[in-house]
Protein backbone atom coordinates (compact mmCIF):
# COMPACT_ATOMS: atom_id res chain seq x y z
CA UNK A 1 0.00 0.00 0.00
CA UNK A 2 1.37 3.67 -0.95
CA UNK A 3 0.94 6.48 0.74
CA UNK A 4 -0.93 9.38 -0.99
CA UNK A 5 1.34 12.54 -1.93
CA UNK A 6 -0.48 14.58 0.69
CA UNK A 7 -0.10 12.03 3.12
CA UNK A 8 3.42 11.78 2.82
CA UNK A 9 3.50 15.72 2.89
CA UNK A 10 2.53 16.08 6.34
CA UNK A 11 4.65 13.39 8.07
CA UNK A 12 7.94 15.88 6.70
CA UNK A 13 9.91 12.78 6.81
CA UNK A 14 13.17 14.67 5.55
CA UNK A 15 12.84 16.99 8.32
CA UNK A 16 12.18 14.22 10.87
CA UNK A 17 15.07 11.76 9.92
CA UNK A 18 17.63 15.03 9.80
CA UNK A 19 16.49 15.97 13.32
CA UNK A 20 16.76 12.61 14.60
CA UNK A 21 19.87 11.91 13.56
CA UNK A 22 21.74 15.20 14.45
CA UNK A 23 20.15 14.94 17.92
CA UNK A 24 20.70 11.05 18.09
CA UNK A 25 24.41 11.68 17.51
CA UNK A 26 24.70 14.70 19.51
CA UNK A 27 23.26 12.34 22.81
CA UNK A 28 25.97 10.13 21.64
CA UNK A 29 28.78 12.49 21.74
CA UNK A 30 27.84 13.99 25.16
CA UNK A 31 27.31 10.76 27.30
CA UNK A 32 30.60 10.43 29.98
CA UNK A 33 30.99 6.82 29.15
CA UNK A 34 31.71 7.59 25.14
CA UNK A 35 35.10 7.61 24.76
CA UNK A 36 34.68 7.97 20.95
CA UNK A 37 32.54 9.90 18.24
CA UNK A 38 29.43 7.84 16.90
CA UNK A 39 31.64 7.73 13.88
CA UNK A 40 34.80 6.07 15.46
CA UNK A 41 32.65 3.80 16.86
CA UNK A 42 31.29 2.30 13.53
CA UNK A 43 34.75 2.24 12.78
CA UNK A 44 35.36 -0.49 16.12
CA UNK A 45 32.39 -1.87 15.53
CA UNK A 46 33.90 -3.16 11.92
CA UNK A 47 36.81 -3.86 12.93
CA UNK A 48 35.43 -5.96 15.62
CA UNK A 49 33.96 -8.79 12.97
CA UNK A 50 36.72 -8.19 11.03
CA UNK A 51 40.25 -6.88 12.01
CA UNK A 52 41.92 -5.76 9.22
CA UNK A 53 39.75 -4.77 6.58
CA UNK A 54 40.99 -2.57 3.73
CA UNK A 55 40.35 1.18 4.42
CA UNK A 56 37.94 1.23 1.57
CA UNK A 57 36.19 -1.70 2.76
CA UNK A 58 36.05 0.21 6.13
CA UNK A 59 34.70 3.34 4.10
CA UNK A 60 32.22 1.42 2.18
CA UNK A 61 30.65 -0.08 5.69
CA UNK A 62 30.19 3.52 6.61
CA UNK A 63 28.83 5.02 3.69
CA UNK A 64 32.43 7.19 3.29
CA UNK A 65 34.58 8.36 0.51
CA UNK A 66 38.13 7.86 0.35
CA UNK A 67 38.81 11.29 2.28
CA UNK A 68 36.23 10.87 4.88
CA UNK A 69 37.62 7.33 5.93
CA UNK A 70 41.47 8.20 6.09
CA UNK A 71 40.43 11.58 8.53
CA UNK A 72 38.35 8.68 10.63
CA UNK A 73 40.81 6.37 10.60
CA UNK A 74 43.46 9.50 11.34
CA UNK A 75 41.61 10.03 14.70
CA UNK A 76 41.24 6.85 15.69
CA UNK A 77 44.48 6.06 15.12
CA UNK A 78 45.47 9.31 17.03
CA UNK A 79 43.69 8.09 19.72
CA UNK A 80 45.31 4.90 19.59
CA UNK A 81 42.24 2.87 19.35
CA UNK A 82 43.34 1.30 15.58
CA UNK A 83 46.89 1.55 13.88
CA UNK A 84 46.71 1.42 9.91
CA UNK A 85 49.50 -0.60 7.78
CA UNK A 86 50.41 -1.41 4.49
CA UNK A 87 49.01 -4.41 2.90
CA UNK A 88 51.14 -7.24 2.33
CA UNK A 89 49.80 -7.91 -0.95
CA UNK A 90 49.19 -4.50 -2.27
CA UNK A 91 51.61 -1.88 -1.29
CA UNK A 92 49.01 1.01 -1.90
CA UNK A 93 46.48 0.24 0.01
CA UNK A 94 46.31 0.01 3.88
CA UNK A 95 44.70 -1.80 6.46
CA UNK A 96 42.61 -1.04 9.80
CA UNK A 97 43.90 -3.04 13.12
CA UNK A 98 41.98 -2.37 16.54
CA UNK A 99 44.73 -2.03 19.25
CA UNK A 100 44.09 -3.44 22.76
CA UNK A 101 42.83 0.10 23.89
CA UNK A 102 40.65 -0.18 20.72
CA UNK A 103 39.87 -3.62 21.69
CA UNK A 104 38.82 -2.17 25.32
CA UNK A 105 36.12 1.30 23.87
CA UNK A 106 34.69 -1.65 21.47
CA UNK A 107 33.25 -3.70 24.07
CA UNK A 108 31.87 0.07 25.90
CA UNK A 109 30.45 1.27 22.28
CA UNK A 110 28.55 -2.18 22.34
CA UNK A 111 27.22 -1.83 25.68
CA UNK A 112 26.08 1.60 25.11
CA UNK A 113 24.52 0.57 21.58
CA UNK A 114 22.59 -2.03 23.24
CA UNK A 115 20.84 0.66 25.49
CA UNK A 116 20.44 3.49 22.84
CA UNK A 117 18.56 0.95 20.83
CA UNK A 118 16.80 -0.34 23.52
CA UNK A 119 15.85 3.30 24.06
CA UNK A 120 15.26 3.64 20.36
CA UNK A 121 12.55 0.86 20.02
CA UNK A 122 10.73 1.24 23.34
CA UNK A 123 6.96 1.22 22.93
CA UNK A 124 7.34 0.12 19.68
CA UNK A 125 5.98 -3.66 18.55
CA UNK A 126 8.93 -5.75 16.63
CA UNK A 127 6.99 -6.05 13.48
CA UNK A 128 6.69 -1.41 13.44
CA UNK A 129 10.54 -1.68 14.15
CA UNK A 130 10.83 -4.06 11.18
CA UNK A 131 9.05 -1.58 9.21
CA UNK A 132 10.84 1.78 10.44
CA UNK A 133 13.88 -0.51 9.72
CA UNK A 134 13.21 -1.66 6.37
CA UNK A 135 11.94 1.77 5.73
CA UNK A 136 15.37 3.41 6.45
CA UNK A 137 17.37 0.88 4.85
CA UNK A 138 15.09 1.69 1.45
CA UNK A 139 16.61 5.06 1.54
CA UNK A 140 19.93 3.73 0.65
CA UNK A 141 18.66 1.87 -2.94
CA UNK A 142 16.51 5.02 -3.64
CA UNK A 143 19.43 7.17 -3.04
CA UNK A 144 22.61 5.85 -3.39
CA UNK A 145 25.85 7.01 -2.36
CA UNK A 146 27.78 9.41 -5.02
CA UNK A 147 30.57 7.31 -6.48
CA UNK A 148 33.12 11.02 -6.48
CA UNK A 149 31.36 12.20 -3.18
CA UNK A 150 34.62 12.74 -0.79
CA UNK A 151 32.96 13.10 2.71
Amino acid sequence: MRNNEAAARHHRLIYLLNVAQRRLQRWMAAQPSSEVTPAQAGLLFILGRQDGVLMGEAGAALDMGPAGISGLVDRSAAARLVERRADREDGRAWRVWLTPKGRGVLAQAKTDAAAINAALTEGFTAAEIDVVARWLASVQDKFPRARDSED
